[in-house]
């Protein structure tokens, strides 16, 4: 089975787009958790589906369109945060209205759905073309390159703001750079689940790593197997089976944590937790 998928191209794409998707996301993902803000890359995409929306209408590549969309929404929405006293679910709810009427307005205006915005909706891993897999992998590693780069500060700020600003650091600058790193992630995945499912990359395999319990850097490779492995058998799974790629992954995420659910309350673990 593994030998027949990895003989098509398109398969390989979605494979390679699927993988460098699953790190961002998980990574991304476990700094939007522990800051409580797990449906904030949900918002995102939904932004990212306006821009999305331009793009088709304008002519342009959509992701491109998409990212500046998500980039500029996650911007503004950090900045009214700092400025105003408005709780921080309700900013996420405005963003996410905001794109979505958009899209919605433009998809109407330019006479409705097409298949390409369906694919940005639902996802479409195995329509993966050369162009979005370059594209992909690009955002990929300039996003994991300024998470390596950055790591300690930006895990400073996560546990504790007030003091990495009392520390001296530019807590306001490290925070818009988050949220442009998030818009990325958040675009880079709609390929792979779709505008609808992309919080579940972001929040499943972070909150199945930490039902285990250990430090940052473990959780972070805990999320990271979680969420490679998720999309590596969902995309399988959906091959030999025919089924949806995007809805498969997610089922399979699920079905994960689920078991680690049960591990972590198996009458083993109770025992020792007593002793």
């Amino acid at each position: 089975m593994v030998l027949e998928i990895l003989e098509f191209g398109f398969m390989q794409r979605a494979l390679v787009a699927g993988v460098a998707v699953a790190i961002t996301t998980s990574v991304i993902g476990l700094f939007l958790v522990l800051r409580k803000n797990s449906l904030f890359g949900d918002a995102l995409s939904h932004v990212a589906f306006g821009g999305i929306a331009v793009g088709l209408v304008a002519g342009i590549y959509p992701l491109w369109t998409g990212l500046g969309l998500a980039v500029m929404g996650a911007l503004g929405i950090t900045k009214l945060r700092q400025s105003t006293k408005i709780p921080a679910d309700a900013t996420v709810a405005i963003l996410l209205s905001s794109g979505l009427a958009l899209g919605i307005l433009l998809v109407s205006a330019s006479g409705g759905f097409t298949l390409d915005l369906f694919s940005f909706l639902f996802g479409s891993i195995l329509l993966v073309s050369v162009t979005d897999t370059l594209a992909i992998l690009a955002m990929a590693g300039v996003i994991l390159s300024i998470v390596i780069v950055l790591y300690k500060k930006l895990v400073y700020i996560t546990f504790d703001e007030e003091q990495a600003r009392v520390s001296g650091l530019d807590i306001t600058r490290l925070n818009y750079l988050f949220v442009v790193l998030a818009s990325v992630a958040a675009v880079v995945s709609m390929r792979l689940v779709g505008i609808l499912l992309v919080s579940s990359l972001i929040v499943i395999p972070n909150v199945t790593a930490l039902l285990f319990g250990k430090g940052f850097k473990k959780t972070a490779l805990i999320s990271v197997a979680v969420s490679v492995f998720s999309v590596i058998t969902g995309i399988a799974v959906s091959y030999a089976f025919n089924l949806a790629p995007a809805g498969t992954i997610v089922l399979v995420q699920v079905a994960v944590f689920i078991a680690a659910l049960v591990a972590r309350h198996s009458p083993k673990q109770v025992e020792e937790i007593k002793a």
